[in-house]
């Protein structure tokens, strides 16, 4: 089926951002591509109470461009999702600015109610994390969203008009390039904490994710300084005591140096100090002590509504699995051979569960699972060195729903399914006590199971391991000719040894 293809238009206080998504109904999408201006429509709305002349300028002009993208991209306005937001929203020449927009061209823009933002940053850090119950949470340049989670879903959503371009502006002086006082931060933290508090805001438990371009700059500024990976911040718990070191750090450096820190966007330096006290404050009277970041924001929200229609309310109803599979069906991996793959991996890793050869806790079987779906992603590359391309692959995507840890060891496990010895290449600073352990016997299930498949006839019905005195034995039922799975398993047994210390053989 054709890909059809969507473009959301957010025009929001500091950026007016287009995005465009290719997506086929019922199986997968992704975005693909992005235009991003940073115009600060919302600089100086406080003080008149209007957006002023050269923030329109800049905005329409932002505007005229997304429009002239949209057509030589050859996507109708029928397709196209345009919204305003806090900046545009509150500014009482806000309706002019609409009509300029809307007579250059531009689709119909929506300009969302508080409550319609606050929902869709919820569907959006929903819908890509695994949180039930707690807080979302979506800081933009003009206001902050939050919403309370039960069961997945909101049950009350507040907007307050701390956002990070009318926080600089009342408290932190811009127009001085130099390190922020300490009085001004304590000052705005205090005026959040206040409003927030005020509204009855506390702690209710669960957990709080937060989107939006602001938190995902900090996350990436402290992933840096921690040493991890480069592989997005998709799922990155940033802590409170991590926060206020970014604070810390960033209220020293002017506005013009901030850009300097790695993560720290040059177009943000100015606004980020304010939204990281900000939501430190929120942290403080929420009683979190930390806060999951995601890639997703606003537009995602939006989006997830058409693609998901007529859900209602639009989310995926298992956000792991969705991601995964999404993944798969964007590579056109053979599924069918997955899934045998993945039965026979499963089998096996089951069939130890309650003896004394270990095969791994806690989620590990769930890992074992999304790798043996994922293992022949890379093939969408080249069959030369799938199994490397599946490893990048699969880091590439970020796997919503999924920690930093678990994606690493979904794409180790799927990298290993072919040849090599399972090390974490890269990527240990992601991986707690055991992980290695863990790594090497999925990664052995998985070839084991890839092996038995080899035909690709689903000849191998299932596959046992049986502990025996001092080694374990693997109980094949096969329709048919035995041969060929058999030489494929066999070929693993020093693979087999290696990780779970006891010798295999094949029956």
């Amino acid at each position: 089926m054709e890909p059809r293809r969507t473009v959301v238009k957010d025009l929001g206080s500091n950026s007016f951002r287009m995005v465009v998504y290719e997506w086929v109904p019922g199986e997968w999408w992704r975005r693909a591509d992005e235009l991003n201006e940073t115009v600060r429509i919302g600089q100086g709305l406080d003080a008149t109470g209007s957006l002023s002349d050269d923030g329109i300028e800049r905005g329409l002009r932002a505007v005229e461009l997304f429009d002239h993208a949209r057509r030589a991209f050859g996507i109708e306005a029928a397709d196209t999702i345009t919204v305003a937001t806090s900046a545009i929203r509150d500014a009482r020449n806000g309706p002019e600015f609409v009509a300029l927009a809307e007579a250059l061209g531009s689709p119909e823009v929506r300009v969302l109610s508080t409550a319609e933002e606050a929902r869709y940053g919820m569907l959006a850090a929903v819908n890509s994390t695994a949180l039930t119950d707690g807080w979302t949470l979506d800081i933009g340049g003009g206001s902050l969203q939050l919403c309370q989670v039960e069961a997945r879903d909101s049950v009350s959503c507040g907007s307050w008009p701390l956002g990070a371009v009318r926080m600089t502006e009342h408290f932190l002086s811009p127009d001085r390039d130099e390190p922020a006082r300490p009085e001004d931060i304590k000052a705005l933290s205090r005026h959040a904490v206040e409003a927030l508090q005020e509204a009855g805001i506390a702690d209710i438990g669960g957990s709080m994710v937060a989107v939006g371009g602001a938190i995902r700059n900090l996350a990436a500024a402290a992933r840096n300084e921690d040493g991890l990976p480069s592989i997005g911040v998709q799922g990155y718990l940033l802590t409170a005591d991590r926060l206020d070191a970014l604070i810390t750090r960033i209220a020293e450096l002017p506005p013009s140096k901030r850009g300097q820190i790695a993560g720290i966007k040059t177009g943000r330096g100015e606004i980020v100090l304010a939204a990281a006290v900000v939501v430190r404050a929120v942290l403080t009277v929420t009683g979190m002590e930390a806060v999951e970041v995601t890639e997703s924001g606003l537009r995602e929200g939006l989006f997830f509504e058409r693609y998901l229609a007529p859900a209602d309310p639009p989310l995926f109803p298992d956000v792991r699995g969705a991601s995964v599979r999404n993944l798969a069906y964007q590579h056109r991996v053979d599924l069918t051979h997955s899934d045998r793959v993945s039965e026979l991996a499963l089998g096996m890793y089951d069939s130890l569960r309650d003896t004394d050869v270990k095969s791994g806790k806690g989620r590990m079987r769930e890992l074992l699972w999304a790798a043996a779906v994922l293992h022949d992603v890379g093939k969408t590359v080249d069959y030369d060195d799938h199994h490397l391309h599946s490893k990048y692959l699969i880091l590439g995507a970020g796997l919503p729903g999924y920690t930093p840890r678990e994606l690493a060891l979904i794409a180790l496990i799927a990298r290993y399914h072919r040849k090599g010895n399972p090390e974490p290449n890269g990527l240990g600073s992601l991986l707690v006590d055991g992980d290695r352990e863990r790594l090497r016997r999925a990664a052995t299930l998985l070839r084991i199971a890839e092996f038995l498949e080899r035909g690709r006839d689903g000849s191998v019905k299932s596959a046992v391991l049986v502990p025996t005195d001092g080694g374990v034995r693997l109980d094949l039922e096969v329709d048919g000719n035995p041969t060929l799975a058999k030489w494929g398993a066999e070929q693993q047994a020093g693979l087999f040894a290696e990780a779970f210390g006891r010798p295999l053989t094949v029956s």
